[in-house]
């Protein structure tokens, strides 16, 4: 449906994520992929939202005076807020084993944010969702750990993997936004543009 609106318009996913990757073929839109190598460093005194919103829009900037008339670069950052702290991905599986522990039996926040950018403009939105998380034993995170290896994910987990399965007890607002991508949000957009 919306594919056919943008047929004249070119949708940039600047994303490795195989997630946002198939959201987007899910969303049943045309897309090309294209990376630049960005260093995802942000101002210390930055928190929650203000952090994926910066780094969103740093990723697009990558893109600078690249972009023809007819193409949209999507750029996207996902963080787990979580005691008044960003959780990115994990270094190892120690790093993956104390963030994990640390949500256990709590509520954090998944937050992302999304920068679409035209030659012309660039619009940022974001989503907040809450997710809690059981009581989990030391046995379940490291099991977790040891065969999912969820080392590039922020939060150091997947919700769609079968830690979510077991852990979360209870998710409130986006679904997909845990994954790595508001969809609903990110479609809403793109309809506003055609």
């Amino acid at each position: 449906m919306l594919k056919e609106k943008l047929k004249k318009y070119k949708i940039i996913l600047a994303s490795g994520s195989p997630r946002r990757q198939q959201f987007f073929k899910d969303l049943d839109l045309d897309f090309e992929i294209r990376l630049k190598d960005i260093e995802e460093i942000y101002p210390p005194e930055l928190k929650a939202v203000e952090i994926t919103d910066y780094l969103s829009e740093l990723k697009a900037k990558a893109f600078e005076g690249e972009l023809k008339e007819n193409e949209i670069l999507v750029t996207s950052d996902t963080i787990v807020w979580h005691q008044n702290k960003a959780l990115g991905k994990p270094k190892n599986a120690e790093e993956a084993f104390e963030m994990i522990k640390s949500m256990s039996n709590t509520t954090h926040e998944v937050i992302t944010s999304v920068c679409f950018k035209t030659s012309d403009s660039s619009t940022l939105l974001h989503d907040i969702t809450k997710v809690t998380f059981n009581d989990l034993s030391d046995e379940a995170i490291l099991y977790y750990i040891e065969n999912y290896k969820p080392y590039d994910k922020a939060g150091a987990y997947g919700i769609q993997e079968w830690f979510g399965f077991m852990a979360v007890a209870k998710v409130e607002g986006s679904y997909t936004n845990v994954m790595g991508l508001p969809t609903a949000k990110v479609y809403k957009f793109l309809t506003t543009l055609v």
